[in-house]
């Protein structure tokens, strides 16, 4: 596993997760196995288990245009962030248990983590909704888009239209500065306690 508490160059890590993200959407990947993938080592997750696990979430969920996949692909990792045995660490650095549901206060964290998320993602893309984001109804209107389950063919076109490389990135920025927040303010605690 890369600990993600020894991370000592954040902007060039965040870089090089960026950069493999875009690759992997291009690729062909969805954009929430995009962002989940990128991740994967983190959380000693195989990559073919994650690629399957963020499946479901690409165009909005299943193609339905609902909550965007690069953000959901970020709410996916949310939830094993927060049970991250680092999360409940002992100080002789022994390892509990992970921190299991239906556990009231672990849920909590993770819907507040997830909140903020999306709170930052939604702060600089201007919604959380496929939809909205890719223009193909105005912010508000609630109305379902019918959109056929087949994926549309990867082209040049394909991706000069739409801002799903963007969301991608976004989503990618966002999650690598929770945990950048996360990691550094852990650090600091443990320096001061010490």
């Amino acid at each position: 596993m890369k600990r993600i508490s020894v991370i000592k160059d954040w902007d060039a890590e965040t870089e090089e997760k960026v950069s493999q993200g875009i690759t992997y959407f291009k690729s062909g990947l969805n954009c929430a196995q995009s962002v989940a993938l990128v991740f994967a080592a983190y959380y000693d997750i195989p990559d073919e288990l994650m690629l399957r696990l963020a499946a479901s979430f690409g165009g909005g969920i299943g193609r339905m245009r609902e909550t965007c996949g690069a953000a959901c692909g970020m709410f996916l990792l949310a939830g094993l962030e927060v049970t991250n045995p680092s999360d409940t660490a002992t100080a002789d650095d022994n390892m509990p248990c992970h921190a299991t549901y239906p556990d009231a206060g672990v849920k909590k964290k993770n819907y507040e983590v997830v909140q903020q998320l999306a709170a930052t993602f939604r702060q600089q893309t201007g919604s959380l909704l496929c939809k909205e984001l890719l223009g193909l109804t105005k912010p508000g209107e609630h109305q379902p888009i019918p959109t056929p389950p087949t994926p549309e063919e990867r082209t040049a076109t394909y991706y000069q239209k739409r801002p799903c490389t963007w969301m991608v990135e976004t989503a990618i920025r966002t999650y690598m500065g929770y945990l950048r927040d996360k990691y550094t303010r852990q650090a600091t605690e443990t320096a001061n306690n010490t």
